[in-house]
């Protein structure tokens, strides 16, 4: 009867640190790129591991976000958007903007991507985490950096540095979901 006792103990921590581990594995996915105060890093390692959303070119010379637009986003986040239209808490989209390259070809005038201007990260937030941080809101955290400095996010403040960018797109949650055929 002691050894049944011991048995359902075991089983029972077991089940215990499963869901705590379980539900730490969950807020690190969330918060690998996020710390305690809401700041935003750029991921590392999103070229040779996520998927690849879409592209969008802006060729405007005075456009503030002139440039070659290629934007990834995890895996499993491709896989729910698929089944539920939504993007799931903990979602990290990067944007990578390329300055424009041209010159003439044997096929006539072209354009490519050329070096990294700078990233936009958007991460989702479904349960307000940092509610006191000015780049948290809109369900979203934002992020700028800077090519000269991948380490710093350059927003003050979403309402003024990234929201404005985003207004066509609040109904289809803050993002240009028309420019990703994949989740189609």
């Amino acid at each position: 009867m002691r050894m049944i006792g011991i048995m359902v103990m075991v089983v029972f921590v077991s089940l215990l640190w499963l869901n705590g581990s379980h539900a730490r594995e969950v807020a690190e996915i969330f918060s690998h790129y996020v710390d305690d105060q809401g700041r935003i890093s750029l991921p590392k390692d999103y070229r040779s591991k996520w998927t690849y959303l879409g592209a969008w070119a802006v060729p405007v010379k005075k456009s503030p976000g002139r440039g070659f637009h290629d934007v990834f986003t995890q895996p499993e986040s491709v896989e729910v958007y698929k089944k539920t239209g939504k993007f799931p808490d903990g979602t990290v989209l990067v944007k990578e903007i390329h300055k424009i390259n041209s010159g003439k070809m044997t096929t006539g005038q072209a354009y490519w991507a050329g070096d990294i201007a700078n990233w936009f990260v958007m991460i989702k937030d479904e349960k307000g985490r940092f509610k006191n941080n000015p780049n948290w809101g809109k369900g979203w955290g934002w992020a700028l950096f800077k090519a000269n400095n991948p380490n710093k996010n350059v927003s003050a403040n979403f309402q003024v540095d990234c929201i404005p960018c985003h207004v066509p797109a609040r109904n289809t949650d803050w993002v240009y979901i028309q420019g990703y055929p994949i989740l189609k």
